[in-house]
């Protein structure tokens, strides 16, 4: 009988992709949304353990309204702190592996090279200091089979995102004024899902220590540069694309101006890090393209 895996989250835009990914390789894959599992509620995770008997446990599940989490933060922390934290406890007492996807907004964004695993965290909003205590939650529960997995930038088919958006953008608009001023890495969820499901299969072969790893694209560029390469995918005129500043787009929550993440940790694995950005989304473009213009 081969070994169960839970993916929390499930019909997010993440977490549909690692369920998709788990099928494909012919894993035994549960869905568990809010109204089968309630993360937050450990008789509820008892149960499904119990019903389940999960070898792995993926948590997509995530508060990533980032600007209400500055009004909301109570509400944000009993998702992304203590859900993380009743899953950790679940999976101590099952002998489960537990992936934490996690957040670039754990650090406070203000590097000028990419943060290794083990960077000092300094999250600037909300968002990012209940992130965080998922992050510290599970680290500490679970030393052993606990893995958090930082990702960033996240698109993909299955949910609204910024190619989306971009996309349809480019659509009605003469021209658009995008930041270039934040730095990160475009993350293409399907690649990420791949990524997730390799580490948790390394997990159960005892070949991948427990910890963080960072779950984003090689490669780096600005929201800017980002769209300019939409534009080009669509046949667009990049010119169309023009540079603008944070202060153009004020929000309640502050966004890290330096999002690049380092990968160095993939290796002790035994796994290569994603691959570069801009392929990925050159791969990952038809799909999305058919999701804002059918």
């Amino acid at each position: 009988m081969s070994a169960t895996w839970l993916v929390t989250g499930a019909a997010g835009m993440l977490g549909q992709d690692v369920l998709a990914r788990l099928v494909g390789e012919g894993l035994s894959a549960v869905a568990a949304d809010r109204a089968a599992m309630d993360i937050t509620d450990p008789a509820s995770v008892r149960a499904g353990f119990e019903r389940h008997r999960p070898a792995v446990v993926v948590n997509c599940a995530a508060w990533t309204a980032v600007d209400d989490a500055e009004s909301q933060e109570d509400a944000a922390l009993r998702v992304n702190g203590t859900g993380p934290e009743v899953l950790a406890a679940a999976c101590r007492a099952y002998g489960t592996v537990l992936l934490q996807v996690s957040t670039d907004y754990v650090f406070a964004g203000d590097a000028e090279k990419p943060y290794p695993e083990d960077a000092a965290t300094g999250p600037r909003s909300a968002y990012g200091r209940t992130k965080l205590a998922g992050e510290r939650a599970v680290l500490e529960t679970l030393p052993d089979t606990g893995y958090v997995i930082r990702t960033a930038w996240l698109y993909g088919a299955g949910g609204p995102n910024f190619v989306r958006t971009m996309i349809k953008l480019e659509g009605v608009k003469d021209t658009l004024d995008v930041v270039d001023d934040q730095r990160g890495q475009p993350t293409w969820t399907a690649d990420l899902a791949g990524q997730l499901v390799r580490l948790g299969q390394a997990a159960l072969a005892g070949t991948a220590p427990a910890g963080v790893y960072h779950g984003t694209s090689g490669g780096e560029t600005t929201w800017f540069g980002f769209t300019r390469e939409i534009f080009r995918l669509l046949g667009a005129d990049p010119a169309r694309v023009r540079p603008t500043t944070s202060d153009a787009f004020v929000r309640p929550a502050p966004r890290p101006a330096f999002s690049v993440l380092g990968h160095d940790c993939w290796a002790a694995a035994g796994m290569e890090p994603v691959r570069d950005w801009r392929e990925a989304l050159a791969e990952a473009f038809p799909a999305l393209l058919r999701t804002e213009r059918p």
